[in-house]
């Protein structure tokens, strides 16, 4: 039985934790693409009875589209096999679905404000 090198020993922590951001990420973006989706069908709901436009649902679109880039990096960064493209990959979805979160906050005061303005 051959010792490992100490230098390989802090990477499989690593490689762990940087696997269950991206299966977290992946999860969670596919989650909120569904919750947009549901949440333009209210609105448009909304819109139809009230007989007015808002741009709330352009808004909510663009933020599912956010989360599904999100989504789709993460799975990609599941996928590859290269620790360095992993990384890359990762760090580039988690950016992009902690920027859709702040829009989604946006998006729902904007929201809030348009419907109550009305």
């Amino acid at each position: 039985m051959t010792p490992q090198p100490f230098e390989d020993a802090p990477e499989r922590p690593r490689t762990r934790l940087d696997h269950d951001i991206c299966v977290h990420i992946f999860t969670a973006s596919a989650a909120m693409v569904g919750v947009c989706l549901t949440v333009i069908g209210i609105l448009r709901v909304v819109i139809s009875i009230r007989k007015e436009d808002l741009l709330g649902d352009d808004l909510l679109a663009v933020n599912s589209m956010l989360y599904l880039a999100s989504c789709l990096l993460s799975y990609w960064a599941l996928r590859t096999r290269s620790a360095r493209r992993n990384h890359r990959l990762e760090r580039t979805a988690d950016i992009i679905f902690l920027a859709a979160l702040v829009f989604t906050a946006v998006n729902a005061g904007f929201i809030t404000w348009a419907i109550s303005a009305s």
